[in-house]
């Protein structure tokens, strides 16, 4: 089975002069394995298209062990399906994206593609719903409507099937906040690429809702992120890359994987003042708190 994503050791073809379009090198290895929270394994970015067990033996050999595949409309989700059965290193999560749910609302399509994302919930190796939630950023007017409304769904689904929810929320942490609170979240809430600050990691906190840190922790312009990172609780943080969109720095703007896992999880230990060994091990625990075990 072939996905889009390139692993590090290839190269762009020959010819191709784009370098922005090229995997960066791998990191060094961690000390302890740890887990990608949210990946997404058949989307294209760079140059080259390889396989699901390429690219899970890239993250592998550099101490990434598992990955989350996620699904955002029909097709991705029905991808997700095919790769965790393809590769044991993966779980799934399968959902309608925020910014697809207008989409899909304006073709009358909205309650029978969530009803196939229900159906396809149902594989043992999907363990979350996601990623839903709210974006203020690409979606606007009428749109919301159905934007709300899918998530309000999607949160029912999580709470029936007994998932994790995973969110994704852009520009509208409170939004986001007031929909889970009058709907009842579920037991297992992942604010996927947290992108909140101070106050919305309290929120988490209070509420024991995860928080899951990507490459974007690692850029010159998020000091709210690692604010945040600062006074998240232990117990409530995870890593994921959302491969392969925000590679972390040093090499943000080429194409990420599972493989730069790494160069995150280093930031994060670099503001919590962890040792490297033991906050490897502690989100490694809080992966498997969130979405039980791989094996």
């Amino acid at each position: 089975m072939c996905n889009s994503l390139a692993p590090a050791p290839y190269r762009a073809p020959s010819g191709d002069t784009d370098s922005r379009k090229e995997y960066p090198p791998p990191p060094e290895p961690l000390p302890v394995p740890v887990m990608d929270n949210h990946t997404h394994l058949d989307f294209r970015h760079g140059l080259i298209e390889v396989s699901v067990k390429d690219a899970m033996d890239s993250a592998e050999a550099v101490g990434v062990q598992g990955a989350v595949q996620v699904g955002c409309d029909l097709d991705s989700s029905r991808f997700t399906v095919q790769a965790v059965d393809a590769d044991p290193r993966l779980l799934g999560a399968v959902a309608i994206h925020p910014n697809d749910a207008p989409v899909y609302a304006g073709r009358g399509e909205l309650d029978s593609a969530l009803a196939e994302i229900e159906e396809l919930a149902g594989h043992p190796r999907i363990r979350a719903i996601g990623e839903t939630g709210l974006d203020f950023f690409r979606t606007h007017g009428e749109g919301l409507v159905a934007q709300r409304y899918s998530f309000r769904r999607h949160i029912d689904i999580a709470k029936r099937l007994g998932l994790t929810l995973q969110i994704h929320d852009r520009d509208a942490h409170d939004d986001v906040v007031q929909v889970l609170m009058e709907e009842g979240a579920p037991e297992r809430v992942v604010f996927h690429c947290f992108s909140g600050d101070e106050e919305l990691a309290r929120t988490c906190n209070q509420n024991g809702w995860y928080m899951s840190f990507a490459g974007t922790m690692t850029f010159k312009n998020a000091g709210n992120l690692r604010a945040a990172l600062a006074i998240a609780e232990p117990r409530r943080i995870l890593v994921e890359t959302d491969s392969p969109f925000l590679t972390p720095h040093p090499h943000r703007g080429r194409p990420n994987a599972s493989y730069m896992v790494p160069y995150t999880v280093r930031s994060m230990a670099e503001v919590t003042g962890d040792d490297l060994s033991e906050l490897c091990s502690r989100l490694a625990e809080n992966t498997l708190q969130a979405y039980g075990s791989w094996a």
